[in-house]
């Protein structure tokens, strides 16, 4: 079968572009070739798990939005490529219904792409229920336990379960802790990762080498380990997208709404005025309803709609930074359970280095948010006190921040109902907005927006929600040990500086990485790297190839070098500099890709430069008071 794959993939793009175009241009299956939602979803999935499918081209898919007129509109059109986009385009789309997308930038370039990484319940809203008797507290925790093992299932390839350890240094701590995290256990239930439990300090010690044993004054007595899931968020939020369009959806990422279109007598929105920023050009798409999940950005598109609509966002900040594999082991995570602020603070492994974070401030809207200078030294303070390892500004490695879209009530009298929770609502007929919620419940967010779209547009569904049990891209059939076929079968053909084709061997960490981001369709791109000759690394120490620009060209439409080295690789949110770096021979593979001409190029690499500056890495911070100038 692996034979067959290869030999597939080898000559697939062509004949996988023109299976893709014919998806899109018609329904993804007539309703009249079956009776039954069933025989429906099965062709769906058969379509998304097709190892030959791809995804159409971008020009099929704006095709398929210009082509949905006032006499054929679409059933829906969703605003916003994030995480709660892409699902409800996914989840719509397998409902049987006729479904578009357009996102401003790319998908998951705002607040999707700027998590924790964490896949999680909310030990500290567990904490809050029982301390303040607060239902509603608790609801939120068995739902987003019971939506964590979906999304790891659901995507196996980018997610996992991790360990996260939570130091005590007295004996109060060891049982209080130890009381709460077999609760957190004990509310999980059939969907529990793994039981929590203690380690003296002498194991903990053992099991995370830079822990201190010595905290302000006092000894560590233990620690209490429990269980949550980590993701690759931005590949997660493009594997939904590029799902939903090999189930037939039309998404077109750097597509703008400029305004929305009313019927005649002004009473209902009927579809958008889109601008692809690509080209500059506009058109009308015509829809039975719209889903606006701009994220913090969702207010913006309500007031299109009216203008004396009431702010719904109160945006807040949350800053991360990146430091050096060595402040933390591979496949143990760190909490620091309270900081001078009472937050939460994380350090975990992520992708061969370590994420810490995160603060919680009051922000302004805006499209490229910067982390400010205290913030990034308040993670630093926090994790300086647990560990053994002198804490340096010096070690970040890249810096960002991303904009929380914490949602108000409509119906509210005051601000006192911000909440943590998603909202959905109908605030203009013909307009349903979600807004809120977080990502680990991105799917049940999506079912109850459509689920709102349904009764607004009085559509009409093949079957219901499938999406609790439904493989992303890449994740059907994939399998942990899937990096050993690649390691044994491909070489990665590399280009010297002198021109000379060389190979080299698919080592270990490539095909990790590989298998990890792309899932079963990894062989795709190491088929790329060895006939190509583009196996060599975008930058040194880390695996990413330059095979994988071409492929994400091709396949997950990468359309500008900012969408490859932050959301198709994580080259960015890893180190900043490597990302300058490797600038130069991303814009090159992506110029040949696309036919970019010189101006073009120089634009990109313009661009790039800029959107790197926003993340503030030890190299490009300057201070002044506190702050970046």
């Amino acid at each position: 079968m692996t034979r067959l794959r290869r030999i597939g993939t080898a000559i697939g793009a062509a004949v996988a572009t023109a299976y893709g175009a014919s998806i899109l241009l018609s329904p993804p299956v007539s309703v009249s070739d079956h009776g039954a939602g069933g025989s429906y979803i099965a062709t769906v999935r058969e379509k998304i798990h097709d190892p030959f499918a791809a995804v159409p081209s971008r020009e099929v898919q704006r095709s398929a939005l210009i082509g949905a007129g006032a006499t054929s509109p679409l059933d829906v059109l969703v605003i916003g490529g994030g995480a709660t986009g892409s699902g409800v385009a996914l989840d719509a789309v397998t409902r049987g219904l006729r479904v578009g997308l357009v996102e401003r930038e790319d998908f998951s370039s705002g607040t999707s792409s700027r998590s924790t990484k964490l896949i999680h319940g909310g030990v500290r809203y567990l904490e809050k229920a029982f301390f303040q008797l607060d239902y509603g507290q608790l609801k939120l925790v068995f739902h987003a336990l019971e939506e964590r093992k979906q999304v790891i299932d659901n995507a196996p390839h980018l997610c996992h379960a991790l360990p996260c350890m939570t130091p005590c240094f007295d004996w109060f701590e060891v049982l209080y802790y130890w009381i709460g995290l077999k609760m957190y256990d004990l509310v999980a239930g059939a969907r529990l990762l793994h039981l929590s439990r203690y380690y003296s300090a002498k194991e903990s010690v053992e099991l995370f080498p830079t822990l201190a044993k010595e905290g302000k004054g006092r000894s560590l007595r233990g620690t209490v380990v429990y269980y949550d899931g980590q993701m690759n968020d931005a590949r997660l939020n493009v594997g939904l997208a590029c799902t939903a369009a090999l189930a037939g959806a039309a998404v077109l990422n750097h597509a703008e709404v400029v305004s929305l279109l009313k019927d005649d007598a002004g009473e209902r929105i009927i579809g958008a005025r889109i601008r692809d920023n690509l080209t500059g050009k506009e058109f009308d798409t015509y829809a039975k309803v719209i889903v606006n999940a701009a994220g913090p950005f969702c207010d913006s598109i309500r007031k299109m709609a009216d203008k004396s609509a009431r702010d719904l966002i109160s945006p807040s900040s949350g800053v991360h930074i990146i430091l050096p594999d060595y402040y933390s082991p591979e496949g143990m995570g760190l909490i620091v359970p309270k900081t001078k602020d009472g937050r939460v603070v994380f350090m975990l492994p992520w992708l061969g280095r370590t994420v810490a974070g995160t603060t919680d401030s009051n922000t302004s809207f805006t499209f490229l948010p910067e982390p400010h200078e205290d913030e990034i030294q308040f993670i630093l303070d926090a994790i300086s006190d647990y560990l053994n390892v002198k804490v340096r500004r010096t070690d970040v490695l890249s810096a960002w921040s991303g904009i929380r879209p914490l949602a108000m009530d409509p119906s509210a009298k005051n601000t006192e109902s911000i909440s943590r929770d998603h909202v959905v609502f109908e605030g203009y007929p013909g307009l349903v907005t979600i807004t809120g919620g977080k990502w680990t419940t991105y799917r049940s967010m999506a079912e109850d927006a459509v689920n709102t779209a349904i009764k607004s547009g009085k559509l009409s569904p093949i079957n219901a929600c499938v999406t609790n049990n439904l493989r992303i891209v890449g994740g059907e059939g994939w399998d942990p040990a899937s990096f050993t076929i690649l390691s044994q079968q491909y070489v990665r053909m590399k280009v010297t500086y002198k021109g000379k084709v060389v190979p080299g061997v698919m080592d270990t960490a490539a095909a990790k990485h590989l298998s990890h981001a792309y899932g079963t369709l990894a062989e795709r791109v190491a088929v790329i790297a060895q006939n190509e000759n583009l196996g060599k690394r975008l930058a040194h120490g880390y695996p990413f190839l330059e095979a994988e620009v071409a492929y994400c060209a091709r396949h997950e439409y990468c359309e500008s070098a900012i969408d490859f080295i932050s959301r198709r690789s994580r080259l960015a949110f890893l180190d900043t500099d490597a990302a300058g770096r490797a600038l130069p021979r991303v814009i090159q593979i992506l110029g040949s890709e696309h036919k970019w001409d010189k101006a073009r190029q120089k634009q990109e690499m313009q661009k790039a430069k800029e959107f790197l500056e926003t993340f503030k890495s030890s190299k490009n911070a300057q201070f002044h008071d506190g702050k970046h100038n």
